[in-house]
């Protein structure tokens, strides 16, 4: 991995949308979902037996947690309301935009009116 890849399962414009529309900034919220995979990425083998896996590749794997999901990781990381609306934001788009591509967007609309996207990225 160079230093300029990303440690988080999020592509770049993603980041770039999510942060626009929560008010973070690009390097904070970038910093917030390099934080928040250090914090998921052990908990890979837990979210596989709790929620749902709807798309999975080798970079990544995406859930479908409760709405809650979101404030109780920033509870847990000790990020701000806005911080970690920025990061449920941008694993929402990036699921989206996944859907978008594998043409799966009305499904994944669908599931996300009740629930919420997590993605933990997979790198090694």
């Amino acid at each position: 991995m160079t230093t300029d890849e990303p440690t988080h399962p999020i592509d770049g414009q993603i980041v770039l949308l999510a942060g626009s529309k929560a008010s973070v900034p690009l390097e904070r919220l970038s910093e917030l979902l390099e934080a928040t995979q250090a914090d998921l990425g052990p908990r890979l083998d837990e979210y596989r037996r709790e929620y749902e896996c709807v798309h999975e590749t080798p970079e990544r794997s995406v859930f479908l947690a409760d709405e809650e999901h979101w404030r109780a990781v920033g509870e847990r990381l000790g990020f701000g309301r806005r911080e970690w609306d920025g990061v449920r934001r941008a694993h929402v788009e990036q699921l989206q935009r996944i859907g978008r591509k594998e043409e799966r967007a009305e499904e994944f609309e669908s599931a996300l009116e009740i629930r919420t996207a997590v993605l933990i990225g997979r790198r090694e």
